[in-house]
């Protein structure tokens, strides 16, 4: 099949009226990609948009933004530069870094409900395959790249995924296509440069179609995978339906590969990062801690937290400064180090003085209707509010008398006392 109808079935399956922006390099894919566009669009119409991220890695790298804006204007369409700063401190590596200060800039410009075009070839998705394969990865990781996928509201899209790169070359030749060739792709010091110059060509040699059978096995795995995702996904609907906050008896019901397979889920479906196997493991052991045991096992991004039979699973939580107060006057907004509330308190029959927040310190006591001076502590633990979250709570005084608790995170008054009332969004 022709490579310009790649991008033609690509374009039919875009929304009408949406836009569709390419990630233009510079370099041979993606210049391609963006000329066969330009072409595809006049045909069948759709607003086109180029997207240029200039890293600043490389000596040449404002060639490669010169090289865009002259494409961009030779094709008339309209180029956006996006220019980033790459931080390797992280402990990401360079390609790591570049590739999250990429998609950073992708998610600034593109906007939700657009769709991103992008220049990945099968010789690329068969270095991913081997990559992966060399890691150790599971099924997600053989994956490689989808040819289509969600991200962040929008849609990523890789109409070239199933061309060879000598393909896309005889074709930029065909229409004397002008690139940039990165100085760094011979760099084999990079582990994607060695499979690239060293590795795949020797398979090629005994094996002729050797990166067509690995990106075959790629697609197979992005197959499985989604199996995978189905099967999780009705565990996860036996277990309640919430990621967030699973049965550890439920859990236990599993066997210990459907146990993993739900927690990674669970995490994919907070938009969490994945477990590593170990903190996996560690978590999969306490389980079967006892029932008012607060276990945390944490890894980069996230907190898992095992109490009263629950494994909840959360983004690092937010603490409240040692010792903070502040006096209120009980009408909304209150300003918190967590966050701005839009919550009210007030007295039923009286104009209400000047409160004062603060955390708790224990042995507090509140007068609630019907039930007379309880004390604090046992009414959260009847509420089974989270030891974590208990933390974080404040309580409301009029006085020298404890009048409400609120939960500055969710905006919600847990208890309020008698003659009291408070309000939420």
């Amino acid at each position: 099949m022709p490579v310009q109808a790649f991008i033609d079935s690509a374009l039919a399956h875009t929304s009408p009226g949406r836009c569709v922006w390419v990630a233009l390099s510079g370099g041979l894919d993606s210049s391609l990609l963006l000329t066969l566009a330009t072409e595809a669009c006049r045909r069948h119409p759709r607003p086109l948009h180029a997207l240029h991220v200039h890293h600043g890695l490389q000596a040449d790298a404002d060639g490669f933004e010169i090289h865009c804006r002259r494409l961009c204007s030779r094709l008339g369409v309209p180029l956006f530069v996006e220019r980033v700063s790459v931080d390797t401190a992280a402990g990401q590596g360079l390609e790591g870094a570049a590739r999250e200060a990429r998609y950073a800039a992708f998610a600034r410009r593109v906007a939700p409900g657009d769709t991103l075009w992008l220049a990945q070839h099968r010789d690329d998705q068969a270095e991913t395959f081997l990559l992966a394969a060399l890691r150790g990865s599971g099924v997600r990781g053989l994956a490689g790249m989808p040819p289509v996928r969600a991200w962040r509201g929008r849609r990523l899209v890789r109409p070239l995924l199933g061309i060879a790169r000598a393909e896309l070359e005889a074709e930029a030749a065909r229409l004397g296509l002008d690139w940039m060739e990165d100085a760094s792709n011979v760099d084999e010091s990079l582990d994607r440069n060695y499979l690239r110059h060293s590795v795949l060509p020797r398979l090629a040699a005994r094996w002729p179609h050797a990166a067509a059978s690995l990106s075959r096995s790629a697609a197979l795995a992005l197959e499985a995978e989604g199996l995978l995702g189905e099967l999780a996904e009705l565990d996860l609907e036996r277990l309640g339906g919430e990621p967030a906050r699973l049965s550890t008896e439920g859990l236990k019901a599993l066997s210990a590969a459907r146990q993993r397979l739900l927690l990674r889920h669970a995490c994919a479906r907070l938009g969490l990062p994945n477990p590593p196997a170990a903190r996996l493991t560690t978590l999969l052991d306490q389980l079967a801690s006892q029932r008012d045991a607060e276990v945390r096992v944490a890894w980069e991004g996230v907190e898992a937290r095992v109490w009263r039979e629950q494994l909840y699973l959360l983004a690092p939580l937010r603490h409240m400064p040692e010792g903070w107060g502040t006096s209120w006057s009980g009408e909304t907004p209150l300003m918190t180090p967590l966050g701005i509330c839009a919550v009210g308190l007030s007295h039923t029959a009286e104009e209400t003085d000047l409160l004062l927040l603060r955390q708790r310190q224990g042995g507090e006591r509140i007068r609630l209707a019907g039930r007379g001076s309880r004390d604090l502590k046992r009414l959260l633990q009847e509420l089974e509010v989270p030891p974590w979250e208990r933390q974080r709570l404040l309580v409301a005084w009029s006085g020298e008398t404890v009048v409400a608790v609120l939960d500055p995170v969710t905006e919600r008054w847990l208890v309020v006392a008698s003659g009291w009332r408070g309000e939420s969004p």
